[in-house]
């Protein structure tokens, strides 16, 4: 059912997918900032405590509910899954200014490129070569990518394999959510957070995204220019401050044999003291050097998009032979 459930999703986002900035969103960073305002109390074991209320709380809802509805019907079971991986599942949640972008650097317009990437990223890219400006679209691009897709898709997997329906696409969603909530506050001068529950949402998130970096990375390699994905993994996945960053976009470089990484240049390095979108992801930054391969093209976009998709189309794949072997069997 798993199989279907996702396709169903994907199919309905396509169509009519969520606006920026919609309730949902907006619900979740309610939902977060009122655990943070009611449970934390500025002590080491409330972290805890607010963490498994904001993120394990909703995971066990949704399984709670899948369960209570499965015995009654397989057909609503399923609706209810389609449901919630629509609102935690997708490419149009992030691929907007990526298309934006892309059109614009065919176009020639560079000038509205940089433009369309400072709105994004929250960054000064007026004076950015144009490589330069490929290179951080093509990596925020694969990191959403990942984020907004492949993370939640491998967990949901997961978890409704073993009777847990979208247990594991809302646990994915909220970790990865509370890790950059926090981070965000802590940054906004305005706001403080508790540090300990910074350190604890980004820690807990690295571990639950430890495995599907891994998956996606290793989707990227098959798919793509498997010997170079491989060589890019062991070589340079250590160029990026955080570990999973590092191993998706070390692969994904030698899977379309395109340079990224290195150091940001002067002006370049975004400000999260005040936006919520950039709060989650400081290693982007502080990456100290390149992978091999050509600078970043305009006809890079285009592949990377070809690379995410045959990934989509690979474990779809492989979740269809699984369901499959288990009805057979």
């Amino acid at each position: 059912m798993s199989f279907f459930a996702v396709l169903f999703a994907l199919l309905i986002e396509q169509l009519k997918p969520l606006p920026r900035d919609n309730w949902v969103h907006e619900t979740l960073m309610a939902w977060v900032r009122w655990t943070g305002r009611n449970f934390d109390a500025g002590q080491p074991h409330h972290t805890v405590v607010v963490w498994c209320i904001s993120v394990g709380l909703p995971a066990a809802l949704a399984a709670g509910i899948h369960l209570l509805i499965v015995h009654w019907s397989l057909l609503l079971a399923l609706a209810f899954d389609v449901l919630i991986l629509y609102l935690t599942l997708g490419f149009r949640q992030f691929s907007h200014y990526f298309t934006d972008i892309r059109d614009a650097m065919e176009r020639g317009d560079e000038t509205e490129a940089r433009r369309l990437l400072a709105e994004w990223r929250h960054l000064d890219a007026s004076e950015l070569p144009r490589t330069e400006v490929l290179r951080h679209v093509i990596e925020h691009a694969l990191l959403a990518a990942h984020r907004h897709v492949f993370g939640v898709f491998f967990w949901f997997v997961v978890l409704s394999a073993v009777g847990l329906g979208p247990m594991g696409a809302v646990l994915y969603r909220m970790a990865e959510f509370s890790a950059r909530y926090w981070g965000y506050r802590q940054r906004s001068l305005d706001a403080p957070a508790n540090d300990g529950l910074l350190a604890l949402s980004q820690r807990l998130f690295g571990l639950i995204d430890h495995l599907p970096a891994r998956l996606t990375a290793a989707g990227f390699a098959v798919v793509g220019n498997f010997e170079e994905a491989a060589a890019a993994w062991r070589r340079d996945a250590s160029l990026w401050q955080q570990p999973n960053e590092g191993v998706i976009l070390a692969a994904a470089a030698g899977a379309l044999g395109v340079q990224l990484g290195g150091a940001a240049a002067p002006g370049v390095t975004p400000d999260r003291s005040k936006t919520f979108t950039a709060g989650g992801e400081a290693g982007m930054a502080d990456a100290q050097g390149s992978t091999s391969g050509v600078p970043a093209q305009p006809g890079h976009l285009h592949s990377v998009v070809g690379l995410v998709w045959r990934s989509v189309v690979l474990w779809m794949l492989l979740v269809a032979l699984l369901t499959l072997a288990n009805v057979l069997g």
